[in-house]
């Protein structure tokens, strides 16, 4: 080692940490210790980078350094500043946008939230070239923040615990179609409402889940869409500030101005609102009727058909009839499960073969066909989540493009940061009273 020492001169240390890293590697590979792959990257620092004081009940000594210029100086400092936020935005925490409506008013445009990734283990990046700190476009100039030179297998660490029934999951868009790598897909925040194994069905626009109405977690603000024929126009600001209920995005107002075959006709409103928001609502002697939706849209209006909220089709010939509020039942795939299929159910299960499990697939003189060869089964290589908006008539979820893979999973919602609402004017425009809130 000594003699070692002499030839390498001031290179030992580094080819020393070099072969201890492989080492290392090798030792938590056999391990399955997964976590402790980072411990290089401390020793890394200990013998080069020295950002970190190991022996903190010891004032540091100041060693003689070579003065750095300016310019060095700051690419040093960014370049950690780089590498310690991918680090732990890739696997232990990120921040995220809500940018829709559709988990109103559990959670709100505008909230800012803190998505956990050891929740439910961080996934190994698929994408592992990538421009940092950005999603699947570059901020300045637009264009791919990412190259797929190199793909790497879908792998998910160890984490705390296993996704549970009405977790706020943030998770890429399945259904996309723009051709980007699973883990550079949309991202979206639903409620998980039904895990590997669920049987899941909406009968009038009722959630069962196996059989049970859906166990509604507390702090859950679920809305619905509701007819309300009233004596009078209604104040849409007072219907914000009183009772909560957005109408600047999905209010639809019926006037009977001017026309006569409406003459006998109150003033009809429609919108989102909560089950509380809408019996206070009730209350006002000027309001004549209230009706919830629990049929569909209505109109003849198939929900499988809008090529923008289900691009890749699911259910596009709608073969059972469903709807948004009567739909089902429906079982979400498990792991290692195996169910037959028919040319009557391959629409529920066409994407899993398909697109997620990248089988090919297809029917021929009414067979089916894997892979070239005849199937009436089929065994899921993983497990499948059915996510659903609490905002039941304004979300694009499950319902419409089916069931989230298992390795389309970022996290877990955490807490609101920040609160950003555009409605409201100077200091109001941020929502102190969800400042650091847990989501429900």
């Amino acid at each position: 080692m000594k003699k070692l020492r002499e030839v390498l001169g001031k290179f030992f240390t580094i080819v020393a940490f070099l072969i201890f890293t492989i080492a290392w590697s090798i030792f938590v590979y056999i391990l399955d210790g997964e976590w402790l792959y980072f411990i290089p990257l401390f020793v890394g620092d200990y013998l080069f980078w020295e950002t970190l004081n190991y022996k903190f009940w010891k004032k540091r000594e100041k060693k003689p350094k070579k003065k750095k210029s300016e310019v060095r100086s700051w690419i040093d400092a960014i370049g950690f500043a780089v590498i310690a936020a991918t680090i732990l935005r890739t696997f232990f925490i990120e921040a995220y946008t809500i940018p829709t409506s559709s988990m109103e008013k559990s959670t709100l445009i505008g909230d800012f939230l803190f998505v956990s990734k050891v929740a439910y283990g961080p996934r190994v990046p698929m994408t592992p070239i990538a421009f940092p700190l950005v999603h699947h476009t570059m901020p300045i100039g637009g264009g791919k923040s990412y190259t797929e030179a190199i793909k790497l297998p879908y792998h998910r660490m160890k984490g705390f615990g296993k996704i549970e029934r009405n977790d706020c999951v943030v998770f890429n868009w399945p259904a996309e179609r723009l051709g980007r790598p699973v883990d550079k897909k949309e991202n979206y925040v639903k409620r998980c409402v039904g895990v590997p194994g669920d049987k899941i069905e909406l009968i009038d626009a009722q959630l069962m889940v196996n059989d049970a109405p859906q166990e509604e977690p507390i702090g859950m603000k679920k809305q619905s869409r509701y007819t309300i024929t009233s004596k009078t126009t209604l104040n849409e600001q007072i219907l914000y500030e009183k009772y909560d209920i957005n109408t600047n995005y999905n209010i639809n107002y019926h006037s009977n101005a001017g026309n006569s075959d409406y003459a006998s006709r109150w003033p009809l409103y429609q919108f989102n609102a909560t089950d509380e928001a809408v019996s206070d609502l009730s209350l006002q002697t000027y309001i004549t009727e209230i009706k919830k939706q629990t049929n569909g849209s209505g109109g003849g209006y198939n929900i499988f058909s809008n090529g923008q909220s289900n691009p890749n089709k699911f259910l596009y010939n709608n073969p059972y009839n469903w709807n948004e509020d009567n739909f089902g039942p429906i079982t979400v795939p498990a792991s290692g499960e195996t169910v037959s299929i028919t040319t009557e159910n391959l629409s529920i299960y066409k994407d899993i073969i398909e697109r997620y499990e990248n089988n090919k697939l297809e029917v021929v003189a009414g067979e089916i066909y894997i892979n070239d060869k005849v199937a009436t089964t089929y065994t899921f290589a993983m497990d499948y989540f059915w996510m659903m908006g609490d905002n039941r008539h304004n979300s694009a979820d499950s319902r419409f493009w089916g069931f989230v893979p298992e390795n389309h999973i970022v996290g877990k919602a955490l807490f609101v940061w920040m609160s950003w609402d555009k409605n409201a004017k100077g200091l109001n425009k941020i929502r102190w009273n969800r400042l650091f809130s847990s989501v429900k």
